[in-house]
């Protein structure tokens, strides 16, 4: 193949890539596709004739050292139905032309390591796979609809504008990983919107300038691999894993994305469906920054026995938690720190499934009546063993709101539980505490206590007549004075330490003593803690 002396198409091209090569410099689109649409689509087993062949090669040299355009055009590849034999090679190139794919077949993978374009559309297209570690475009990457057989490879690339990644199929490489992102930056939106991935979708340390959206995608891990691992993502606004309502109309090749996916909100019009986002594997979140929230609306989490949905340390502004709740594997929340988290008392998996050691959040909203009782169960649930900080949390959150009752409760319920680790003397010694005065929860309760033992006392005591210890030195005898005296600590009413008392009534006057101290600390802890609260 020569370069001719005029700067027209090199010698040895076929008349299908003449055509294409013109085609280029007018910027307008080479279009192979078939009258029947049957024999148009680009996944079907059905071979494709040479008539809708052109060799990468050629492609390559339009991209990187094309002809100039037609005066009055914009040179641009453009291609509808055609089949790109060989393997497109543009490793550290720069593509300044505007690439569109529509409806094509690469018979071999698609090399763009550390290339640097404009812009890339490819919509429905099969390749084999995408190789674009480090790939740069100043504007968007677009994917729609595609079919990867062996992975996409965007390590490091930094994406301009947007990512659109809608209802791509993509399946594993020989590592397991269908999608390997790691350290990838969009500038603005990531979407991959009703995704099917047959492998680990890989983000670690991706940077989104505004949200991620896996509206409706399914996920599913390759062996020994999660489905989602995501450690230290950054997203300025809102991650999304929540359902998409879908129609008939989704998927139409003739759309423009996101071919009909709707959001979550609003009423849904008829003929739609929601379709939850699914992940069959673990998910892992770890150390994530949100700007704006983590929504888990609806979605849908199938676990191993041995996987997670790994939220350790995250950052958000809120947290919306009315997934589905995994029937197996655990929801970690260890060091997590949320501002508000919205969440439904169906959605937290049952004891054993949540850890939340030093989760920490300021204001709990739940969707629908979450009742205290759901609530002590949930922390319960993320302490198989007694931690006292969940209760703590919790108790903070729920007198911040105005709830002090809910909060005092909630304490009642950690000392309950923390009797539990006691030995037995301490353990029947927080028993009677419990009974008698909730701990000093219930400070009320102590009151009434100490009421009924004056009463009782002022019955019993009526009934004796004592003789002074000094004739001379001694009040006139009340009995109701002598049993508060005794009963109420530091505070002398000038009766007791007068009467001479047979050895009954004496341990009758200790045991008031010994309760009367007992119940009147409980009485003024209460009551501190309530001045404190003030």
């Amino acid at each position: 193949m020569t370069e001719p002396l005029d700067g027209g198409p090199p010698d040895g091209l076929s008349p299908t890539e003449l055509r294409m090569w013109n085609a280029f410099k007018n910027g307008s689109t080479y279009d192979l596709s078939d009258p029947n649409p049957l024999l148009n689509d680009p996944f079907s087993p059905r071979p494709w004739g040479e008539e809708r062949s052109v060799r990468a090669s050629i492609v390559a040299r339009l991209l990187l050292s094309g002809p100039p355009a037609r005066p009055g055009r914009v040179a641009a590849l453009k291609l509808r139905g055609v089949q790109i034999t060989g393997t497109l090679k543009l490793a550290g190139g720069s593509i300044a032309p505007y690439v569109e794919l529509n409806g094509c077949r690469f018979d071999s993978e698609l090399l763009m390591p550390e290339a640097h374009f404009t812009t890339v559309r490819m919509v429905g297209c099969a390749i084999p796979r995408i190789e674009a570690a480090r790939l740069r475009t100043e504007g968007d990457l677009h994917l729609p609809r595609c079919r990867v057989e062996h992975g996409i490879r965007l390590t490091d690339a930094q994406i301009g504008t947007d990512l659109l990644l809608n209802q791509i199929h993509v399946r594993p490489d020989r590592r397991g990983r269908a999608i390997t992102a790691d350290g990838m930056s969009v500038a603005q939106d990531l979407q991959a919107e009703l995704i099917e991935t047959y492998g680990e979708f890989s983000l670690r340390g991706a940077k989104v300038g505004v949200s991620l959206s896996l509206r409706g995608s399914r996920l599913r891990a390759a062996a020994e691999r999660r489905a989602l691992n995501a450690p230290q993502l950054s997203v300025e606004r809102t991650l999304y894993l929540t359902g998409a309502w879908v129609s008939e109309s989704t998927g139409n090749q003739g759309s423009t994305p996101p071919f009909g996916i709707a959001t979550n909100a609003g009423t849904p019009t008829r003929g739609t469906r929601l379709q939850p986002f699914e992940c069959h594997g673990g998910v892992r979140l770890d150390d994530g920054r949100f700007g704006d929230a983590v929504d888990l609306h609806r979605a849908r989490f199938v676990l191993s026995s041995r996987e997670e949905l790994s939220l350790r340390r995250i950052a958000t502004p809120e947290l919306r938690f009315n997934a589905e709740r995994p029937e197996e594997g655990r929801v970690v929340l260890n060091g997590a720190k949320v501002v508000t988290l919205i969440d439904l008392a169906a959605s937290w998996p049952g004891p054993g499934g949540l850890a939340m050691g030093g989760f920490v959040y300021e204001n709990l909203v739940p969707y629908e009546a979450f009742p205290l009782s759901r609530r002590l169960e949930w922390v319960a649930s993320a302490t198989p063993e007694y931690s006292p900080e969940p209760y703590e949390r919790l108790a903070t959150v729920l007198r911040n709101s105005g709830e002090d009752a809910d909060a005092r409760q909630v304490l009642l319920a950690k000392q309950r539980r923390r009797r539990e680790t006691l030995p037995l003397a301490a353990k029947l010694w927080g028993y009677l505490q419990d009974w008698t005065v909730a701990y000093g929860y219930r400070p009320g309760r102590a009151a009434l206590w100490m009421a009924v033992l004056w009463a009782m006392g002022a019955l019993a005591f009526a009934q004796i007549d004592p003789a002074p210890i000094k004739a001379d030195e001694h009040p006139q005898w009340n009995a109701a004075l002598y049993a508060l005296d005794l009963l109420v600590p530091v505070i002398n009413l000038g009766q007791d330490g007068y009467w001479q008392l047979d050895s009954r009534w004496q341990w009758a006057s200790a045991a008031l003593v010994l309760l009367g101290w007992i119940l009147a600390t409980t009485v003024a802890a209460g009551a501190s803690r309530l001045l404190r609260r003030g």
